[in-house]
């Protein structure tokens, strides 16, 4: 096999081949879109999965009343700054410190934490992987290459170039999410991590990285989002990324908030 064979859809197959060893199962996205044959979304704005993220907080919070439950959702729908980072940062404390909601127990009001991940049981949470999501805001359509979902929030974007392209480098993929970023910022307030790869070479970042802070490899002492990203090492033809192995790992410490100004935030 030689380097002008492959395609950058060759890429996406191999990508979502790997994370389904991972544990990921893959849907294809046009079959969950609101015209698809078993519609997920009511509308092609929307970048929850909610049914599924209900089911899984009817999982992960199961004595906690649902109307308690449906209230914390609406919370993280109700992230309306027009600052995206302000939005991304709300998300992360949501994320990681838990959301409060109060409802009637016993004729008292009552206080409680409503947690969208299981950090406890990572096996509690659902894995997807995705491609040709396609997400229209404000009349403009852009249709990332793969989003990976944890309990229906799309938590991870990657966007893959053509090796075989000259012009396709990972430079051209952070270019391309950047388009993104203006262009559909909704799906980006729930965003922990963005992975862009040509096949050859591949960086992870978190929203605010500039070009230069994204990372080949995740240095030791840095505790991953949601547990999700464990390395990054591309090989030509075999791309290894984003195992689920140090979500699924009873050792996993914490995790990064999100980075701002370019320093991690973190409550490790």
């Amino acid at each position: 096999m030689t380097t002008n064979k492959i395609t950058e859809s060759a890429i996406e197959e191999l990508a979502i081949e790997l994370l389904e060893k991972q544990g990921y199962r893959y849907i294809y996205a046009p079959d969950i879109a609101p015209d698809g044959e078993n519609p997920e979304r009511d509308s092609f704005e929307d970048v929850l999965l909610l049914e599924r993220l209900r089911r899984a907080v009817g999982r992960i919070n199961p004595s906690i009343p649902a109307n308690a439950r449906e209230d914390a959702i609406k919370q993280i729908q109700r992230l309306n700054s027009p600052e995206l980072i302000a939005n991304n940062e709300a998300f992360h404390r949501m994320l990681t410190e838990g959301i409060k909601v109060s409802y009637q127990k016993d004729g008292a009001d009552r206080g409680d934490i409503v947690w969208l991940v299981d950090f406890n049981n990572p096996e509690n949470n659902e894995f997807l992987v995705t491609n040709q999501f396609t997400v229209i805001e404000n009349n403009i359509n852009k249709r990332p290459d793969v989003i990976l979902f944890v309990n229906g929030l799309p938590m991870v974007v990657i966007e893959l170039k053509n090796p075989a392209d000259e012009n396709a480098t990972v430079n051209s993929a952070f270019r391309q999410i950047q388009t993104y970023k203006q262009a559909i910022p909704g799906l980006f307030t729930y965003n922990c991590f963005i992975l862009i790869s040509n096949g050859l070479e591949a960086k992870a970042g978190t929203l605010s990285s500039e070009f230069s802070r994204f990372m080949a490899s995740m240095p030791s002492n840095i505790k991953i989002h949601v547990r999700i990203l464990t390395k990054v090492t591309v090989q030509l033809f075999f791309i290894d990324f984003l195992s689920m192995t140090y979500l699924k790992n009873k050792y996993s410490k914490h995790v990064i908030l999100y980075i701002k100004n370019d320093t991690i935030i973190t409550n490790a």
